[in-house]
């Protein structure tokens, strides 16, 4: 079975939930072509302006046909722009770390990939890497203001500005309970009734009595219960209850609420049906493409079912785990900033607009060339040739992809469905709150570190929650984490009166 380039759209499922492994990376002394600052117009070709190179720094790992490919673009773009493209793709792993090097030490780049997960969005705008991109979005941006949701651009902004174009994809975060559809069927087991963790344990019964070599519930380290929170800094401690109305910051590790989720993890762990390394287990691929896993949990997109049956050759259903929330880490998700060390940001603004609202230019820089990496099936189809191998983009990193091509087998309202999955999220009650860390920079580093140590084994019932969950609070609070919260405290009460919360 083919591959199929929207699976990457689901890739940010998985990073979000992994610790990058960074590694130290020097500099790139390419520059950019010779040429004057763009004019700026939403014209073509002006016959007094010399064509501009952007470069373009991007999140992935580095195509073998990438060089065929963008002979390709910059025919169109210097014609429909005047300017070229040096795509630089740096993997998922080197992302964040050889960015902070290169934009740190003025490294020559016009566009670059940025993310709540990837070259921090939120703490690079405050720091003055990214271009405030308010006045071009009204002139040179025009088309993705028009064409994307507002609530990504609304809530992607920093102290009130945009210093970056979200992506137009899925809006909310939703995650479900994903199930090897095989074992299912083979004991006729009903998801009609899974609604929490907790209501997973018959079915996972079942299979540990009668599949030996199968793991009941896939899980990695980063694992984490669905919480009725939404956090001040993901993966840490200090978060607000999703139904807030007094938007109190509050310790989790002393709620109620995870305190029971804990116990049931607990149990799962001690019943065999999680592995008994999962406290450093960082991937399951092997059980997913073996089959021998019953299920996990994941987050979802419309369709998400058919692109993981795809992936994996059998077949993947999933039922709801949590509602469909629109929180400030999935509206930031996948991001193209201009730097704003950029010699020529009017042109690159035009190229963004151009790549958010072009369909042939989108379509190219995704998909690679007709009749090499993909061919049509009807207007809006396409199915991937051998050779897509050698050209595999992640797709979700690449701007707008409700004016991507359909690929075989999708159904003809994939996207009305992307719309209609968006219109149904639910605000986040820290949706636009970015909380400034500076006042608390050695606190949070202090937390962290005692998080790493407690964290993985707590989450995934690895040790006793009760006894653990006492040393993890008495070491957080040591290392500051009631300063952190009282000072995220403070903030979100001036910005809830701000923003007449």
């Amino acid at each position: 079975m083919s591959k199929k380039k929207k699976h990457f759209s689901l890739l940010l499922t998985t990073l979000l939930t992994v610790s990058l492994a960074l590694s130290a990376c020097g500099g790139n002394n390419s520059k950019n072509a010779g040429g004057e600052a763009a004019s700026g117009g939403n014209k073509a070709t002006e016959s007094t302006e010399k064509p501009v190179e952007l470069i373009w720094y991007t999140i992935g790992p580095p195509q073998k046909d990438m060089d065929k490919v963008l002979a390709e673009v910059n025919k169109y773009t210097l014609e429909k722009i005047n300017a070229t493209l040096d795509i630089k793709m740096l993997d998922f792993g080197d992302y964040t770390q050889k960015m902070q090097v290169m934009a740190a030490s003025g490294e020559p780049m016009d566009i670059l990939f940025t993310s709540s997960w990837a070259f921090d969005y939120v703490q690079n705008a405050r720091k003055g890497a990214f271009l405030e991109l308010d006045e071009l979005l009204k002139n040179q941006g025009k088309g993705i203001v028009d064409t994307i949701d507002p609530a990504f651009l609304e809530g992607s902004k920093v102290d009130g500005h945009n210093y970056a174009i979200p992506a137009n994809k899925e809006l909310p975060a939703q995650e479900v309970f994903r199930f090897n559809k095989e074992l299912l069927d083979k004991y006729k087991l009903d998801l009609t009734s899974v609604k929490t963790m907790a209501d997973l344990e018959p079915l996972l019964k079942t299979i540990k009595e009668n599949e030996p070599g199968v793991t009941p519930y896939a899980m990695v380290k980063d694992f984490m219960p669905i919480m009725p929170f939404d956090y001040v800094i993901e993966k840490m401690p200090m978060a607000v209850y999703m139904d807030t109305k007094d938007y109190k910051v509050v310790n989790i590790l002393e709620t109620p609420e995870l305190k029971e989720a804990l116990k049931t993890v607990r149990k799962f762990y001690q019943a065999g049906y999680i592995s008994s390394e999962v406290a450093t287990t960082s991937s399951v691929d092997d059980l997913y493409k073996a089959g021998k896993w019953f299920t996990d949990r994941a987050s979802t997109q419309p369709l998400a079912d058919n692109l993981w049956s795809a992936s994996y050759g059998y077949p993947v259903v999933s039922t709801p785990a949590s509602k469909p929330y629109i929180y400030n880490w999935s509206v930031m998700g996948s991001m193209q900033a201009i730097s704003a060390n950029s010699e020529y940001p009017e042109k690159a603004m035009e190229f963004l607009n151009l790549l958010n609202t072009d369909p042939k230019l989108r379509n190219m820089i995704d998909s690679g060339i007709e009749g090499v990496h993909y061919e049509k099936v009807s207007d809006n189809m396409i199915k991937n040739l051998p050779d897509a191998k050698n050209y595999d983009m992640p797709t979700f990193s690449l701007g707008n992809i409700m004016i991507n091509y359909l690929n075989e087998g999708d159904p003809e309202n994939k996207w009305e469905e992307f719309k209609k999955f968006n219109d149904a999220g639910i605000n986040a009650p820290l949706l636009g709150f970015n909380f400034d860390t500076s006042k608390v920079t050695n606190e949070i580093a202090a937390v962290q570190n005692v998080k790493e140590e407690f964290w993985a084994p707590l989450m995934t019932g690895s040790v006793d929650s009760e006894e653990y969950l006492t040393k993890a609070n008495e070491k957080l609070k040591a290392a500051g984490l009631d300063k952190i919260i009282a000072e995220a405290q403070t903030q979100i009460d001036a910005w809830k009166a701000a923003n007449n919360k």
